[in-house]
């Protein structure tokens, strides 16, 4: 690689002295001996054309939240933080760094008076000299009390402070950028951040904290300096294979570097299992509710929410329209959707104990019903009810409605649940549930072995205080969160994918592209034709680009577009 990289710049220098004999001579593809990629430039980050070029100002901000607090944190970081402490403190050192210490904040315009305008007394100050610090700068912070008007105080006295260079206001996520351009995260570590602020529910939490490690930012950068090394060899073979004896020939050098793209590839599909199962964390899981009309699918939906989220009638399609609810059950985000009850032929020929003619289905309760099928289809897990009903003439029977088992069964995960088995013994409902199990779920592909779970919401609205699980919803709900553990967990070594964004997975899967590219080439000479040595190479630079997009790191034009973006967040 080294060789490739000196032989090029002297080919555009012409003016350059002569290259030493030893440099000549081929290095081994991927030699133990190579240099760094850091010292050809290729994993720094790009600090030209930013949004934000003034990195010699010194910047402020508030870091705590606005309002009324105890304590409020005001953050300054660049070259100028420990003269902004000399103006506010001028008759105290500063604090020894990393140790904190109480100081009298002073107006700066009146520091030197013998009654000089008091900011703030007994406020805790730290100093941290770069570039060990959340930026790489010199960071300076102020714990001061709370109050609105002391918060204005001393934001508006740091201006005025006398510094060498300027000294204003932070920009939106000025702090993180900075951080980002000094070294001390990468962009992955900086969509954490903005995972960690925005995280409402435990498991939100751990995705956040798992993002934030580094180990994803480090796997990208290796896999991007390991084809940049592996696309060096090869182009140092096009540039130079006439004048130049090569140990490897085109096929043994593309077969050699195969095998490490082949590595990558599993890695990335991994990742991309990762990034799936990270979303469902972050955006919550989609939960819908399905049944025939009056199964009773609105009071479970109040009874899991805990509030009334969905009107409750005996009247056969109350429920229209899709009704979606919010909630953190065990830490888990979830969205439950209420769907219109669906009536179709079997329906009514299970349904209709009384031998009366079904009633028309109109067409508002058509359109609650195709949303109701696609809310299903879009669902990560589908709650499908049936009921006890009595029929005419004595005796229950179980009303389910096959088509509603059907889209359960194409779900990722489903639960089936029996509801109203407060209206018979436990005698009477035993053989009902066996025979449930044995003529609708035993004909459906993919529910023969399900085990439904007998409820009862009436039950569970009406049950006195101290009963540990009336009308049996709270099982359900424990068979929920074992669903959503199913759908979210992966092995303990892998639990750092679980931080794999959106916006890497897209990355991930165009990088993935490219390699599958250079494969297609890598494979010709079994094909029996030759490969194409200069099209396997741009396949190789352009997957390295994208990984570079990942990370931030490294000379790719798209890098620039979406700091802007990432970091305003």
């Amino acid at each position: 690689m080294f060789r490739y990289v000196l032989k090029r710049a002297l080919r555009a220098r012409p003016w350059a002295l002569p290259v030493a004999p030893a440099l000549q001579q081929p290095q081994p593809w991927l030699s133990c001996h190579k240099p760094s990629m850091r010292q050809f430039g290729y994993a720094t980050p790009r600090t030209d054309d930013m949004l934000f070029n003034e990195n010699d100002d010194t910047i402020y901000a508030l870091s705590s939240g606005a309002g009324k607090a105890g304590i409020a944190v005001i953050r300054i970081s660049g070259p100028g933080s420990l003269s902004v402490y000399k103006a506010l403190c001028p008759t105290k050192p500063p604090p020894k760094p990393r140790y904190a210490g109480v100081r009298t904040l002073l107006d700066p315009a009146s520091a030197n008076l013998p009654n000089g305008n008091i900011l703030d007394s007994d406020s805790l100050i730290l100093y941290f000299p770069g570039p060990k610090t959340v930026t790489g700068e010199d960071v300076l912070e102020l714990h001061v009390h709370g109050g609105s008007a002391t918060i204005k105080a001393v934001l508006a006295a740091i201006p005025k402070c006398s510094t060498t260079g300027k000294v204003r206001y932070a920009e939106p996520g000025e702090f993180t950028r900075r951080a980002f351009l000094n070294g001390r995260l990468d962009l992955a570590q900086v969509e954490s951040l903005g995972d960690t602020l925005d995280a409402v529910t435990e498991q939100q939490r751990r995705v956040a904290v798992q993002g934030n490690s580094g180990v994803l930012g480090k796997t990208y950068e290796r896999w991007r300096e390991e084809l940049l090394l592996a696309r060096g060899e090869i182009e140092a073979l096009i540039d130079f294979s006439e004048d130049q004896h090569f140990d490897e020939s085109p096929t043994e050098l593309l077969t050699n570097v195969r095998r490490l793209v082949e590595g990558i590839l599993h890695s990335i599909n991994m990742h991309k299992l990762g990034s799936q199962k990270s979303e469902l964390l972050r955006n919550g899981i989609r939960i819908a509710l399905l049944g025939p009309p009056n199964a009773g699918k609105s009071s479970l939906m109040n009874q899991i929410v805990g509030r009334e989220a969905s009107i409750v009638s005996s009247e056969a399609g109350t429920t229209r329209d899709v009704i979606e609810a919010n909630l953190d059950i065990r830490g888990y985000l979830c969205s439950f959707a209420d769907t219109a009850g669906i009536r179709t032929e079997s329906t009514r020929s299970i349904a209709n104990h009384d031998g009366d003619s079904s009633p028309v289905i109109g067409a508002i309760e058509q359109e609650g019903i195709r949303r109701a099928r696609q809310k299903a289809m879009d669902s990560d897990i589908v709650i499908v009810l049936a009921s006890v009903e009595a029929v005419k003439g004595g005796g229950h029977q179980i009303s389910y409605d096959v088509e509603t088992l059907k889209l359960a069964a194409a779900a990722q995960q489903c639960l089936v649940a029996v509801n109203k088995s407060d209206v018979v013994e436990r005698e009477t409902l035993e053989p009902l549930i066996q025979g449930f199990k044995r003529s609708a779920l035993g004909s459906v592909q993919g529910l023969q072995g399900a085990e439904p779970l007998t409820i009862s919401c009436k039950a569970a609205a009406t049950a006195a205080a101290g009963l540990t699980d009336p009308g049996g919803v709270h099982t359900l709900t424990e068979r929920l969160v074992q669903s959503f553990s199913e759908l979210t967990s992966l092995p303990g070594d892998m639990h750092h994918l679980l931080g794999v964004t959106e916006r890497q997975n897209q990355l991930l899967f165009e990088c993935q592209m490219h390699l599958e590219g250079f494969m297609t080439e890598a494979q010709a000479c079994g094909a029996g034709r030759e490969p194409d040595v200069v099209l396997a190479a741009e396949h190789l630079r352009l997957a390295a680009n994208r990984l570079a997009c990942i990370t931030g790191r490294g000379d790719s034009g798209d890098v620039e577009e979406v700091l802007g973006v990432i970091f305003e967040k």
